[in-house]
């Protein structure tokens, strides 16, 4: 049940087509597991808790660094040392207290990652390492929860939104490969990306039009575009294949 401030609040959302008070009451009641809170992070926490959802779960074992503040956005030079789930949260709540933000300065691990998702609705994909990335995938995976993927580099993004059992997932993708260093990123990238992230995540909750399900978008920045590769899931995956548990050699998830 939505109060009356909510009501007055939301109502440039509640009155888009198929929207209405049932899709905002379904905000309302979500909890969102944002795993990392840089560039990606940032970007996709804003809109989420614009939009009113329920609860924002923030999980970064980092702090804030001078060399953060082109791209990540809820920092500030007053943030600099402070852990970046602190400073992300004091914006948040600013910005819409009506959204319950819980901050967890923590790193995502084998130990702590089924309590860090328990009870969440949805989880986001902000990490820039891949093997914290797939260990997201599998957790999702053996949970049945969506994940929304997003990456970053230089002027290129790149977004993913995978369905347990019913599309390819990351491993499917990048085939386990990790890539190492510093990435580079112009700040204007993520905040594209996790717009993207946050609106398939609002999607998803609603039920309002098509996701991101088998289909990498990507947006070039620099040549100011976007395309898609279609992929299906791969029966190989080491993490979603029916053959996963055989031992069986990943593979690329093949294009359509």
């Amino acid at each position: 049940m939505l109060t009356p401030a909510e009501r007055e609040r939301y109502n440039r959302q509640i009155i888009i087509d198929g929207f209405g008070e049932v899709g905002q009451s379904k905000l309302k009641s979500a909890r969102i597991f944002i795993a990392g809170v840089g560039g990606l992070g940032c970007s996709a926490a804003i809109p989420l808790a614009a939009a009113g959802v329920g609860k924002l779960r923030l999980v970064d074992f980092d702090t804030v660094e001078l060399s953060n503040l082109n791209r990540q956005v809820l920092h500030w030079d007053k943030d600099i040392g402070r852990p970046k789930v602190v400073s992300a949260a004091e914006k948040l709540r600013q910005m819409n207290p009506l959204t319950e933000i819980e901050a967890i300065p923590e790193k995502i691990d084998e130990a702590n990652i089924a309590r860090l998702v328990e009870g969440c609705d949805a989880i986001v994909d902000a990490l820039d390492n891949l093997p914290t990335r797939y260990l997201l995938n599998k957790t999702a995976l053996e949970r049945n929860i969506p994940l929304f993927h997003g990456a970053v580099h230089g002027f290129e993004g790149r977004a993913l939104t995978i369905l347990p059992g019913k599309s390819a997932c990351l491993w499917c993708l990048y085939r386990g490969a990790v890539i190492e260093g510093n990435v580079p990123v112009l700040g204007v990238t993520p905040a594209v990306i996790g717009c993207i992230q946050a609106a398939e995540v609002i999607k998803y909750l609603t039920g309002i039009g098509p996701l991101l399900t088998d289909r990498l978008l990507v947006y070039d920045g620099r040549g100011m575009k976007f395309s898609e590769i279609k992929l299906k899931p791969n029966r190989f995956c080491e993490q979603c294949g029916p053959e996963a548990s055989s031992g069986q050699t990943p593979g690329a998830a093949a294009p359509r």
